[in-house]
């Protein structure tokens, strides 16, 4: 089941969902509430993905308000929101269900040829959120930081779990720095 952005807005007030809402989203349209980019990030270097233990590219911040991304670049996107999904059930319409956001990304960038690469997150996750953004256009993109790139609609979930987001992502940092154990 997915809820209503102006529901979603009503348990913001409880559970803190969303944190550093643009205004513009205090009333919102359709399903989804709308986020922001908020850093810019290049990539550098080889990444490693093992069994146990990985490594992610360096990164670079890129300065500016506007960011171009050209013909084949690749970035990571950092969201100017703060996402706290509850890491118990709560209560939905008088149902108790965890909840699970999923982020779509603005038709504009899909109609500018820029793929934004995204996931679901798990009960337990909170800081703000990383996208891969890519331009798979023939020209030049400019981003402005602060534009919203995505759409955040929340599912429910219902059943147990058997265990709440634990991993090193968690708080929003962005890339590894260096080689760490996986959890």
């Amino acid at each position: 089941m997915i809820i209503s952005a102006k529901k979603i807005l009503e348990l913001n007030k409880k559970y803190r969902l969303i944190e550093n809402l643009a205004e513009r989203e205090l009333n919102p349209e359709g399903l989804g509430i709308d986020i922001r980019a908020g850093g810019v990030y290049r990539l550098g270097g080889e990444g490693f993905l093992g069994i146990e233990d990985r490594e992610t590219p360096k990164i670079s911040k890129m300065d500016g308000s506007k960011i171009v991304l050209n013909p084949g670049d690749y970035v990571l996107v950092k969201t100017m929101e703060r996402i706290n999904v509850p890491r118990k059930k709560i209560t939905v319409d008088g149902k108790r269900v965890f909840l699970m956001p999923d982020v779509y990304p603005r038709s504009t960038l899909q109609r500018s040829g820029i793929y934004l690469m995204a996931t679901k997150t798990d009960p337990g996750y909170h800081g703000e959120l990383t996208f891969a953004m890519a331009n798979l256009g023939g020209a030049s993109f400019k981003l402005e930081i602060g534009a919203r790139i995505a759409n955040l609609v929340f599912k429910c979930a219902t059943g147990d779990l058997s265990r709440e987001y634990g991993g090193q992502w968690k708080g929003g940092r962005v890339s590894t720095k260096g080689r760490e154990k996986q959890i």
